[in-house]
């Protein structure tokens, strides 16, 4: 289930915004302001955030500025009495995705809720996320609250491969043929020591491991709650 974040200072208009996205079948959290929402974020895993601009303490293009630099990619939908195309500038440069001007119609903000999530859903089919951590397969890159974790590529290929299919056993001579090719003549060693060196480098990363499978191969378990 898609995970929103609401946040916006009007306490009446919050609550019928969560309301009615918890009606469409989200779990929606909440927050006054941009700094309470970025101290919910460190604790919470985000889909969509949907965002006031004119708040107290942390306003939403401060929001929408700290978490670009922060290289959180999670999709934002501002929601502001401010219509002025200036505005609209400042928002969509800062990293808003869509903008929505007061008073908004609820029917309008869930269908756009659901585009904005359905989009990046296909441009994520090859991006796998387990809690904080994003494996990206075009970019040979794992990602952590903006630090990079560097593997080799076939280091890479053999993470991704395994958490594709969490709790599914692969064989050493499946993961060989998947990685390295068919006429390789890599033995099982060679994945032993693939395996070794990537659990060294993700040894910080705690939202999945790689488990071990004695005489027969590999593992990857996703830990809930990490």
């Amino acid at each position: 289930m898609f995970k929103i974040l609401v946040v916006e200072d009007d306490k009446n208009l919050r609550k019928l915004i969560v309301t009615c996205l918890e009606k469409a079948n989200y779990t929606v959290f909440e927050s006054m302001n941009g700094e309470r929402a970025l101290e919910l974020m460190d604790k919470e895993y985000i889909d969509l955030i949907v965002t006031d601009i004119m708040m107290p303490e942390m306003n939403g293009y401060e929001l929408i500025k700290e978490l670009r630099e922060a290289k959180y990619e999670v999709p934002i939908l501002i929601i502001t009495a401010k219509e002025d195309i200036e505005d609209k500038k400042q928002g969509f440069n800062l990293g808003a995705d869509d903008y929505m001007v007061k008073p908004i119609n609820i029917d309008e903000l869930i269908l756009r809720v659901k585009s904005l999530l359905k989009r990046t859903q296909k441009a994520n089919e090859k991006i796998l996320k387990f809690g904080e951590v994003t494996l990206d397969y075009d970019k040979l890159e794992i990602q952590k609250k903006g630090k990079i974790y560097q593997l080799t590529q076939k280091e890479f290929y053999l993470t991704y491969k395994l958490l594709s299919s969490p709790d599914k056993i692969f064989k050493r001579q499946e993961l060989i043929e998947e990685i390295w090719g068919l006429e390789n003549e890599s033995d099982f060693r060679t994945v032993d020591v693939h395996i070794k060196r990537i659990r060294e480098k993700l040894e910080e990363i705690t939202e999945f491991e790689i488990i071990t499978i004695r005489g027969i191969g590999y593992k990857a378990i996703i830990k809930q709650g990490e």
